[in-house]
This record gives structure tokens, C-alpha cells and sequence, in this order.
């Protein structure tokens, strides 16, 4: 059972597709990044950050982007956890830990009846509306990168471990402590209730509608499995 996920994702530019250490993305849709390697796509449940990185490499393949590298100030940063703030009242979601950084952000989030990738993207979504609200995005570069890692948090240690990895992660860039008023205390007991709850709710809701090409395929398959 998931208990909460430690959610990483970055700026446009930060981790790239084809990033040696792996990455979230199945393709890398530009041919000039292309140059620098195939997508990585990985199924890891645990970040991969601490793997080593070629030297040199990211700086080389940024030059391949179509845009500049994504890089937020103090003040985006405010707007966004003010975006993530609205999501989460929406949500709702319980967050028990954020840090919003200059090129990527960390989370940890409770278990939710929504797949953490809606999740995810309703708040991308509602921080980049306040930022636009704000008048302090209206670049014609992508503000996020298309994909991050969702890792899972399936015991009270490991999530108590990620919250304690994100609390920290702003202290390494040499940044303050950071404190979001949306984010709220763990209590290991009450999340344990709602990640059971969640995934109750999960269990009710009725399979996702298939498309037309996938039904077609299905619809081969068990004709040759008759046959």
C-alpha cells in the first residue's frame, strides 16, 4: 500500500529526456538533443539524483534545447506554492513536505484516490495560473519539463525519510529552510487511514474508458486466444 509519494519534478531544462541517470519521458522529441542519446526512461521507485552524471554532459545537451533552460526567482517560487496551495484546497491533497527550488521542486504527497500523475499535473497547472495571474510568467518557453519521478512511499520509515530528504534539500543549495502554509504535519496513523481510503475508493471506480485502437487490439487478442 502507498502511503504517500515523494514527487520530483523540474523546469524546462533541468532534466532532460535522455538524461544519463534516467529519466521519466519515452521519447526525445528533438532530433538536435536526440544527438546526445535515446530517452532513458526508467521504472525506478527511488530517485535517481544520486547516480554519477558524465561531466560536462548536461551543460552540452542544454545547448541542443529550443529554449534556455527554465531558472525561477525568490518571487515565482512564492507564486507557485501559491498555486500549489490552490490545488491542494482543491484536491484536496495533503502535503507533508515542499520544496520549491530554481530548477526543480520536491513533494511529498498523501495517497489520493486520483493517480499521482493527475495529481502532479493539477498542480503544475494551478501554479503556473498564478504565475501567469501574477504577470510574473509570460515567457514562450515551457515553464515545467514534460516528466519527474514519483517515488513511492510504501512503509512510515520511507515516508518519514522523504519528508526529512525534502525538508533538507533547500540547506544543500546553501538556501533556508522553507516552510509553505499548505503543508501539514504527518501523523503516521491518519495517513495510514487515508492511504486505505484511497485506495478503497480506487478499487470503486469504474475502468477507465479504452480507445478506439486499443479496444481494436484487445479485441484481437482474445479472438486469438479463442482461436
Amino acid at each position: 500500500m502507498i502511503i504517500a509519494y515523494h514527487s520530483i519534478f523540474s523546469m524546462y531544462g533541468f532534466w532532460l529526456p535522455n538524461d544519463p541517470r534516467g529519466s521519466g519521458s519515452d521519447y526525445v522529441a528533438s532530433w538536435e538533443l536526440f544527438r546526445y542519446g535515446p530517452a532513458t526512461k526508467t521504472d525506478s521507485r527511488r530517485s535517481v539524483a544520486h547516480r554519477p552524471l558524465p561531466p560536462n554532459w548536461q551543460r552540452e545537451a542544454q545547448t541542443a534545447l529550443s529554449y534556455p533552460p527554465v531558472s525561477i526567482t525568490g518571487g515565482q517560487a512564492l507564486a507557485i506554492g501559491a498555486g500549489f496551495a490552490a490545488a491542494a484546497g482543491e484536491g484536496p491533497y495533503r502535503i507533508y513536505a515542499c520544496a520549491i527550488l530554481p530548477e526543480h521542486v520536491h513533494l511529498v504527497i498523501g495517497a489520493s484516490p486520483r493517480r499521482i500523475r493527475v495529481v502532479v499535473g493539477h498542480l503544475r497547472s494551478r501554479a503556473t495560473h498564478v504565475l501567469r495571474q501574477r504577470g510574473l510568467w509570460d515567457d514562450e518557453r515551457p515553464l515545467w519539463g514534460a516528466h519527474g519521478w514519483n517515488v513511492y512511499g510504501e512503509t512510515v520509515a520511507a515516508v518519514e525519510r522523504a519528508i526529512r530528504y525534502v525538508n533538507e534539500n533547500p540547506l544543500k543549495e546553501g538556501k533556508k529552510r522553507q516552510h509553505w502554509s499548505f503543508v501539514v504535519p504527518f501523523v503516521a496513523s491518519d495517513a495510514v487511514q487515508l492511504a486505505i481510503s484511497a485506495e478503497a475508493m480506487r478499487a470503486e471506480q469504474p475502468p477507465r474508458r479504452i480507445g478506439g485502437a486499443a479496444l481494436r487490439s484487445l479485441e484481437e487478442a482474445r479472438r486469438k486466444r479463442r482461436g
